[in-house]
């Protein structure tokens, strides 16, 4: 089985970085998504192991484990999403498959309080390129509920394509839910999507086309 190269990583670019996910964030990531409950209930996969409202430590203990196996057999990257060095939420890459498809699926939420500043399409943007220039993978798919249009909007500005609906692919917040794919492959960003993003920020900067931030 492939390894995953260059990682653990961490990544930056001005104040929004990735670290891999630690036992120590249990605190700052159960206060995040208590606060956040209202925020993320309606996009989180109705799953045990990653509950919304428990206090405990056991639950958050366990996913970190199997997020740290699935790393060291080359199957998952579980990054932190940080800004100015403050744990902001996470995003993991996944269901990482070798061999003829080198594909990998992305996941990510983000602390309300800092939506609107562009960390999560930024963070995005840099796990993408690692992913694509550094470990060797292929192919990325973002499975997105139809509803979240704050999601879409990340892997749309960023260029993702829309490759049509899943039928009720994950059980989401009580009910199984369908959802679109997006994608990207490497032939689509050959100088890096991280470039790309940055010239379509400095563009908007100076009266361009808009880009929304999320």
């Amino acid at each position: 089985m492939d390894r995953l190269r260059g990682w653990p990583v961490t990544l930056n670019e001005g104040p929004v970085g990735l670290r891999p996910l630690r036992l120590s964030d249990v605190r700052v990531w159960r206060e995040t998504r208590l606060r956040n409950a209202d925020w993320l209930r309606p996009w989180e996969p109705s799953n045990p192991e990653t509950p919304l409202f428990r206090t405990g430590l056991g639950p958050y203990v366990s996913m970190v484990g199997t997020l740290r196996r699935e790393a060291r057999q080359g199957l998952a990257m579980p990054w932190v999403m940080t800004y100015g060095g403050r744990f902001a939420g996470q995003l993991t890459v996944g269901a990482i498959v070798w061999g003829a498809a080198r594909s990998a699926q992305v996941g990510y939420w983000i602390d309300g309080a800092l939506a609107g500043k562009g960390i999560t399409p930024t963070a995005l943007a840099m796990a993408v390129d690692h992913c694509f220039f550094t470990t060797g993978l292929h192919r990325l798919e973002a499975n997105i509920r139809p509803e979240n249009q704050a999601s879409r909007r990340v892997v749309e500005k960023l260029g993702f394509r829309e490759e049509g609906i899943r039928r009720r692919q994950l059980h989401i917040d009580g009910a199984w839910r369908d959802h679109i794919c997006y994608a990207l492959t490497a032939e689509d960003i050959p100088g890096g999507l991280l470039v790309q993003w940055r010239r379509a920020r400095e563009s908007a900067a100076h009266g361009g086309p808009s880009v929304e931030e999320v």
